[in-house]
């Protein structure tokens, strides 16, 4: 049973979504929030196995919500809802630690598969944006945002030129399979050069992975 938390300010948003999980064998909406405060509260109180919040709500935004969450639920997994698709949104959503990124717009199918995915441990960002903003993202490139440049900080221990290019795979999204062929090397070697990478940069997932990366310019 996946356990969701929703979190809107609109109530009739929030009473279709739940509608339509609760319609499904395996998913229950056990609790609701109408701004990003009440979300904190919400999901510290029930620790969902999934926070469905949309990004524009009074007092504290989704945004600022999920990045809270972040800090003291890791375990909660947190899919972001929009009616905007803008670059904007979508990398700052990423860079508060967002799984997945919906728009409102979305179809029931792919609504569901976007709940399913997060909620198994995988990433979601909707239509054609996802590939264009996770390299942007990853590749650092956010001048066009508001904000301080991030420091760059100097990497103690060095990669070699095969770990780094199966960063850059890694950092694409792509799974063992598709880098050990992009690469001609063996499936099993792939594995070994992703465990190297996250042990030498000390990164517990991809989305810490990606603020290393970062931080180091490794890509």
């Amino acid at each position: 049973m996946i356990n969701v938390v929703l979190a809107d300010d609109h109530v009739l948003v929030r009473d279709g979504i739940k509608a339509l999980l609760e319609d499904q064998t395996g998913i229950m909406v056990i609790d609701e929030a109408s701004n990003g405060k009440e979300a904190l509260e919400v999901v510290s109180r029930n620790k969902p196995h999934v926070l469905i919040i949309d990004i524009r709500m009074p007092e504290m935004n989704g945004i600022e919500a999920v990045a809270e969450i972040n800090k003291h639920h890791k375990d909660v997994r947190t899919l972001m809802l929009s009616m905007h698709d803008s670059e904007e949104y979508v990398v700052k959503s990423i860079q508060a630690g967002a799984d997945g990124y919906l728009l409102k717009g979305a179809s029931k199918e792919e609504f569901l598969k976007a709940v399913n995915k997060v909620a198994s441990g995988g990433k979601y960002f909707t239509g054609d944006v996802s590939s264009i903003i996770m390299n942007n993202f990853v590749s650092g490139n956010t001048a066009s945002f508001q904000g301080p440049k991030p420091v760059i900080k100097e990497l103690s221990v060095k990669l070699t030129k095969r770990e780094k290019q199966v960063l850059g795979l890694v950092l694409e999204l792509k799974n063992n399979k598709d880098i050990a062929d992009e690469l001609k090397i063996s499936k099993r070697t792939a594995e070994v050069h992703r465990f190297n990478l996250m042990k030498k940069l000390e990164a517990k997932n991809l989305q810490e992975l990606t603020t290393k990366a970062n931080d180091y310019q490794l890509v």
